[in-house]
């Protein structure tokens, strides 16, 4: 007994021994701890790589975990939400959205889930966060703000924003879409009802001085909408199938968007 308290006070030591090296070996490079390579570490304690390893248990997470424990942040890790998002998006991707759990996003993006709770109050929340960065809505938006002047352009940029969206990797719109059709009151409904009104105000913003300048015919903004993204979605979700079917008959992605613009300009120019 007596020995083995020796032994954990032996460790103990040497560990604050180590705390106090690589506290000394970061403010010498002017960067926090989890950023200094172990080999740094080793070489200001004396010591080589490898036992410093040996004496870490193998990993420097027991390193970083007793600097926390001296009251100083490690650091070398991004925010909660950062890392949530991302391991969200890679899950949703892997997975489909209907398998992606809370429990699941902690483990992979290294949090707890109170965390995930605070930031984002719930699944909801984390999967609304998800889809406003992987979907179309950022670019609409920055579209709106500053709209090309001629219709064609605007129908075309709106298809590229689409576009965009759906080859951004990790593929989280097209399991997006998978959850949307299959259970329309799932998350994914969820979460595209709370921006609905974000994506309209832009889209209106960028179709209705076409419609009050006599360019479009003035038919319901959904009905503009649909006609203008709806075709393109169809084709990009059901892409993956025709492929290996059609083979050269199937035309190219950029050429089938050119393709639906022109049908979209012709279908709502004012008639006569």
């Amino acid at each position: 007994m007596r020995e083995r308290t020796i032994r954990e006070q032996d460790m103990r030591e040497q560990m604050a021994d180590l705390v106090a090296v690589a506290l000394a070996a970061a403010k010498a490079r002017g960067r926090d701890v989890a950023d200094v390579p172990l080999t740094a570490i080793a070489a200001e304690a004396g010591v080589s790589r490898s036992t410093l390893l040996r004496r870490l248990g193998g990993s420097r997470a027991a390193l970083d975990e007793a600097v926390r424990a001296a009251g100083v942040d490690p650091g070398g890790r991004r925010p909660v939400r950062e890392r949530a998002i991302e391991a969200t998006a890679q899950l949703v991707a892997e997975r489909g959205l209907g398998a992606v759990t809370l429990d699941a996003v902690a483990e992979r993006a290294g949090c707890s889930l109170p965390s995930l709770h605070t930031v984002f109050d719930g699944r909801d929340g984390l999967l609304g966060a998800v889809y406003e960065l992987h979907g179309p809505l950022p670019d609409l938006e920055a579209l709106a703000a500053d709209p090309p002047e001629r219709l064609e352009d605007t129908v075309r940029e709106l298809h590229r924003a689409v576009l965009t969206a759906f080859r951004r990797e990790p593929r989280v719109l097209p399991a997006i879409f998978a959850d949307l059709f299959s259970r329309p009151g799932g998350p994914a409904a969820r979460a595209m009802r709370a921006y609905l009104p974000r994506l309209f105000d832009s889209l209106s913003r960028l179709l209705l001085p076409h419609v009050e300048a006599g360019r479009v015919r003035p038919l319901p903004l959904p009905v503009l909408v649909q006609l203008l993204l709806g075709p393109l979605v169809t084709h990009l979700l059901l892409r993956p199938v025709l492929e290996p079917t059609l083979g050269p008959g199937l035309p190219g992605v950029d050429e089938t968007c050119e393709l639906f613009a022109e049908a979209y300009l012709r279908a709502v120019a004012p008639s006569g």
